[in-house]
């Protein structure tokens, strides 16, 4: 099927839409429930605004994103991995991540930090 410069609401449920490809499309204000959109391949992606709850991103790579005023509550960052990222502002429990990090290297520099 193929729907091309079409304005259309769509109501979509028990199907299976597996190997689709949405180039060019508008799907703001969509509301996305009970979807496996595993080994799916995001780029140019405009999700500002949006709310996620209750998702399974275990395996997850993200590269070049802006998620400034990202809040990420109550979740599993066991195993995970930030590097070449720009930090400032970023907090932990209201801790500034640079300071923690500046405090690190000084204690890992001074001699008695090292063991």
């Amino acid at each position: 099927m193929k729907i091309h410069h079409e304005k259309h609401r769509l109501n979509v449920t028990g199907s299976d839409l597996s190997g689709s490809l949405f180039d060019d499309v508008n799907l703001s204000g969509c509301t996305y429930e009970n979807l496996n959109m595993s080994g799916g391949t995001y780029h140019n992606i405009n999700l500002s605004g949006c709310m996620f709850d209750d998702l399974n991103m275990s395996g997850w790579r993200v590269h070049n994103v802006n998620f400034s005023g990202l809040r990420i509550d109550k979740a599993n960052l066991a195993g995970a991995s930030i590097v070449n990222s720009r930090l400032a502002g970023m907090t932990i429990d209201g801790i500034e991540v640079s300071d923690l990090l500046a405090l690190w290297k000084e204690r890992e520099a001074s001699p008695a930090g090292k063991s």
